[in-house]
């Protein structure tokens, strides 16, 4: 299942005062870059990131899943009305992933 235009939208308006930030349509999916870096994606419907050491640390509780079949674990934000819980999400894996 591809994810919806509506969920996407949704998602990159709840990411749009992070600068830097840009997406790519992929096959039904949109896949979330960073100056560039990929740090997650939309898929069916589900914001998933790069579980990096500081996205577990920040969200300790956040379920592990593929974001499909044979794919890399990835974490699942439930959180995704809070923009500034984003905001911190987004910092703590950019500043991981640009070391």
């Amino acid at each position: 299942m591809a994810s919806s235009k509506e969920y996407f939208v949704f998602v990159s308006e709840q990411l749009s005062d992070i600068p830097e930030i840009s997406y790519r349509k992929m096959m039904g999916e949109y896949i979330i870059y960073f100056r560039g870096k990929v740090i997650g994606g939309i898929y069916d419907d589900r914001f998933l990131v790069k579980p990096t050491k500081s996205a577990v640390s920040f969200m300790p509780n956040a379920r592990h899943e593929r974001p499909y079949p044979g794919g890399k674990d990835m974490l699942l934000v439930e959180e995704v009305e809070d923009r500034d819980f984003l905001k911190k999400l987004i910092k703590k894996i950019a500043d991981e992933i640009s070391r």
